[in-house]
C-alpha cells in the first residue's frame, strides 16, 4: 500500500465525501464537492471518483452498457468538465466578455466554438470564447458569428430587425467589431474551429 493513498482508502472505504481541487491554471484551482471514491485501483495507484451522487449507483468494475456509459459521460461534463471549462476560458480572457468586454462575472459564459456533440468539440480554451450571456445565446443561435479573422458577423434579418435599444447595442452594433483575445497566444481561438463554426452560421443567414 503506498503511503499517500491510506488516507484516501479510508474514505473509500468509508464512502466518505471529498473536496477535489481541480487545477485551472498554475496556483489556481476550482473546487468539486462533494465527490466520492468509488473504485479502489491499486496496481495504477489511483482511485475512480464519482463528480455526482447519481454516478455512485453506476457499477464499477465491469464494463458499462452503451446508455449507461453515454449517461456517465454526460453526466461528468456537466458537474465537472463544465465548470472547469468555464473557469478557463474566463481567466484566460481576463473575465471580460469577447465581444462587448462586458465584466460582470455573473453574467458570463464559456461559449463553445465547436459545441459539445462535434467530434472536435473539446471543453479547452482554443475550442471556447469568453461571452455574456445574451451574446453567448446569440452565438449559438447563430443570430451572429465570428470569422475566422476574428471579426463578428450579424446576420442581415437580424441587421435590418427596427426593436429597442437591446437589438440596437446589443446585437446590431457588434456587426464589424473584432474580438479581444487573450494575452497568451495559446488561449486564442483556433482558427480552424472558427471557420468551421462560422459555414454554420453562414448557412443559416
Amino acid at each position: 500500500m503506498h503511503p499517500e493513498n491510506v488516507a484516501l482508502r479510508r474514505a473509500y472505504e468509508r464512502a466518505l465525501p471529498l473536496i477535489w481541487f481541480v487545477a485551472v491554471s498554475q496556483g489556481v484551482y476550482l473546487p468539486r464537492f462533494p465527490v466520492w471514491l468509488v473504485a479502489d485501483e491499486p496496481c495504477e495507484l489511483q482511485f475512480a471518483v464519482a463528480v455526482d451522487g447519481a454516478q455512485r449507483l453506476v457499477s464499477t468494475g465491469r464494463i458499462a452498457g452503451d446508455e449507461q456509459r453515454r449517461y456517465v459521460e454526460r453526466l461528468t461534463r456537466l458537474r465537472l468538465h463544465q465548470p472547469v471549462f468555464r473557469a478557463r476560458v474566463l481567466q484566460a480572457y481576463e473575465r471580460q466578455c469577447a465581444m462587448c468586454r462586458l465584466r460582470h462575472v455573473s453574467l458570463l459564459d464559456a461559449a463553445h466554438i465547436l459545441p459539445d456533440a462535434h467530434p472536435q468539440g473539446r471543453p479547452v480554451v482554443p475550442n471556447g470564447l469568453s461571452l455574456c450571456k445574451i451574446h453567448h445565446a446569440a452565438y449559438d443561435a447563430d443570430l451572429l458569428g465570428v470569422r475566422p479573422d476574428l471579426v463578428v458577423d450579424v446576420r442581415r434579418d437580424v441587421l435590418d430587425e427596427i426593436d429597442g435599444p437591446m437589438l440596437r447595442h446589443g446585437l446590431q452594433e457588434m456587426a464589424g467589431i473584432r474580438l479581444q483575445l487573450p494575452r497568451q497566444r495559446e488561449a486564442r481561438p483556433d482558427r480552424a474551429a472558427l471557420a468551421e463554426r462560422y459555414e454554420v452560421f453562414r448557412m443559416s443567414a
